[in-house]
């Protein structure tokens, strides 16, 4: 294996032990002989167990992002709130690690979320402005209404989506099916958010893409910029 290769079997299977084990169980000697390398060169890659353990989240939520941006080059709709945060929602379903992160999970993390937290406070901020402008450039093209602060309309989406990731961890019986959690979940955004024309497929989908279309190359650049400033994060990561 090459450095890349190397680096990318260490992450894996921190991911693994993290999910596995937890935070405190996990050890750099166990994730080194899981992984065939020799404990020196996990250091090589990280200076610390936080900040590897903390590379792996920092990795989910990149892979996250680019699953966002590929889905957004696809179909300029997935630039709506409804539809940005269901495909954002079903990443999470499928991700142990995100699910651990956005349920605050501390038989995992442990006190991962709180290094996080303080780790990557300033990429924080940056996705909050984008998740922001977001908002405000579709309310320019008439997807998003505009008779609500644009910043109640941000915590109103995050507070939406995060309800219904903490829902999972709650004892409620037999679950929905998580085609039909996805469905209410778009169904909830749409009537909270979104235009009669962006809402309402049928009568408004040719307004609606046509809008859509016009507004996506700067809300997929605010995505794209993002994804940099998270890869330069990582990047950072291994050489502190």
């Amino acid at each position: 294996m090459d450095q890349t290769q190397r680096g990318e079997r260490i992450l894996e299977v921190a991911g693994e032990l993290l999910l596995a084990w937890g935070y405190r169980r996990v050890t750099i000697d166990e994730i080194a002989g899981r992984a065939n390398v020799g404990k020196g060169t996990v250091y090589l890659h990280w200076k610390t167990k936080d900040a590897l353990l903390l590379a792996v989240v920092l990795n989910a939520k990149v892979q996250s992002l680019h699953r966002q941006l590929e889905r957004m080059r696809a179909d300029p709709l997935e630039v709506l709130p409804s539809r940005m945060m269901c495909g954002l929602y079903v990443d999470y379903l499928g991700d142990p690690v995100l699910r651990a992160v956005h349920t605050d999970d501390s038989d995992i993390l442990g006190r991962l979320n709180e290094t996080a937290k303080q780790e990557l406070a300033e990429l924080m901020v940056h996705g909050n402005r984008a998740l922001c402008r977001h908002l405000q450039v579709l309310r320019e093209h008439g997807l998003v209404r505009d008779d609500v602060d644009v910043a109640h309309q941000q915590y109103a989406m995050q507070a939406v989506t995060a309800g219904f990731a903490l829902t999972e961890v709650l004892d409620t019986g037999t679950p929905l099916p998580a085609e039909v959690r996805t469905d209410i979940l778009a169904h909830t955004l749409r009537g909270v958010l979104e235009t009669p024309a962006a809402a309402d497929p049928a009568p408004g989908a040719h307004q609606a893409l046509a809008a859509a279309t016009a507004a996506a190359p700067e809300i997929i650049a605010l995505y794209e910029h993002l994804a940099e400033l998270s890869s330069r994060e990582m990047r950072r990561q291994l050489r502190d």
